[in-house]
């Protein structure tokens, strides 16, 4: 029986690791990497909230509060953000509305990472600004969209990763099963 514990101990342990990690750490198989939902969530929260200002500070867009999700069945995730509207270089953090946006991905070796390709803002919820979205703040809203796209990504491969893959490079990058999938080549 002592001889016994021990081992079972190292196997649950064993267990336990490979459970944790493989909920955190990306899926490396083959020719291809996948991403769940919960590891892109995760990434995206860390980066908001975030300020945009626009016409010079007198008005600051500011998102927060991320949802990324990927419907079952569908070729684009899904993200949804809360926003608010601050005047006078003042953000405010009390939301005053709510938007969508699908998105598929695309891989950019410049920033080792996944960012939004072709996204779409697909509902648009304003409802203690009037219940309309005006001009500066649907220009501010498609602005940041633009550069948050070029810029930023959503998900950004570590050195791990990077280490993992050697000289493989990335062939692209598609969403099925509600996961991401990158494609590897030689």
């Amino acid at each position: 029986m002592r001889r016994v514990l021990p081992a079972l101990v190292f196997a649950a342990s064993a267990a336990l690791f490979l459970t944790t990690a493989c909920s955190t750490v990306t899926a490396l198989l083959g020719d291809s990497i996948t991403f769940s939902q919960p590891q892109l969530q995760e990434r995206l929260v860390k980066r908001f909230p975030r300020d945009y200002q626009k016409l010079g500070g007198l008005v600051t867009l500011t998102l927060m509060n991320p949802r990324l999700s990927i419907p079952p069945g569908e070729r684009r995730l899904q993200v949804d953000f809360d926003m608010a509207v601050g005047a006078l270089g003042r953000a405010s953090r009390n939301p005053d509305g709510s938007f969508t946006l699908t998105s598929a991905l695309r891989y950019d070796p410049a920033t080792r990472g996944l960012h939004l390709f072709e996204p779409r803002i697909e509902n648009v919820e304003v409802g203690s600004l009037g219940g309309r979205m005006g001009d500066t703040l649907r220009a501010a809203l498609n602005d940041w969209l633009s550069d948050w796209s070029q810029k930023e990504p959503i998900y950004q491969f570590d050195d791990s990763l990077i280490g993992r893959l050697g000289a493989r490079r990335v062939e692209g990058t598609k969403i099925e099963d509600g996961q991401v999938v990158v494609k590897l080549g030689d």
